[in-house]
């Protein structure tokens, strides 16, 4: 199932206000000895949601939750929105950063920017990486204190929509086909094999010898 079937997601916001949030404290390293994509949501911001260490063997659901860490808030559970501060997913390119993410259920992240690295595994893995204004940002988190926030997001129109208040994003053509239809780089590629064919053929046409060149090969 894409993240964004129809290109629409509505959900409820996880207001995160940290910056430079990197992506060791995303998904520790002592987690990271897996290539599966799926598991690893109960260690998702491990150091800041646990009171106590956790390692490879620990039971999760044992483990003692921090109150004070917005994750742990009754009121968000099934979260699929996180909103954060500059600079989100910084550090390492660890992709089992965005798969903790998306294990845990969420379909987007809004912050002013990210690590570059980051933002590009995010629409490969059903994570939508929001660049929006500071000034929006802010104005997201004000709307989130005190009370909890509902989002609708249009990746089309590139629209945020809290209420009455609109906020506007930026995706290219790729993202929106990686979170709309589920596939990788690749899919994406194949996607578009008709304007592939058209340019080989108008390619071979300008310089014939490279046909004669393959068929030696």
């Amino acid at each position: 199932m894409p993240a964004f079937p129809a290109g629409r997601h509505s959900g409820t916001v996880v207001p995160l206000a940290r910056a430079n949030v990197d992506t060791d404290a995303i998904f520790p390293k002592q987690y990271g000895r897996s290539t599966a994509k799926s598991g690893y949501g109960p260690v998702l911001f491990d150091s800041w949601r646990y009171l106590d260490p956790g390692d490879l063997g620990s039971d999760h659901a044992r483990r003692r939750p921090d109150p004070g860490f917005v994750l742990n808030r009754p009121e968000l559970r099934g979260a699929t929105v996180l909103l954060a501060l500059d600079n989100f997913g910084c550090g390492s390119s660890r992709e089992h950063a965005v798969w903790a993410l998306r294990d845990y259920g969420f379909r987007a992240v809004i912050a002013p920017s990210f690590g570059d690295i980051f933002r590009q595994n995010c629409p490969l893995n059903g994570v939508a990486a929001l660049a929006l204004r500071a000034a929006d940002v802010q104005a997201l988190f004000a709307l989130a204190a005190g009370q909890v926030l509902h989002l609708d997001i249009d990746l089309d129109a590139g629209r945020v929509q809290a209420g009455t208040h609109g906020f506007s994003f930026t995706l290219s053509a790729r993202e929106r086909h990686l979170l709309t239809r589920d596939g990788d780089w690749i899919a994406a590629t194949l996607a578009q094999h008709e304007r592939i064919a058209a340019f080989e053929t108008r390619h071979l046409a300008q310089q014939p010898w490279l046909d004669r060149l393959l068929k030696d090969d």
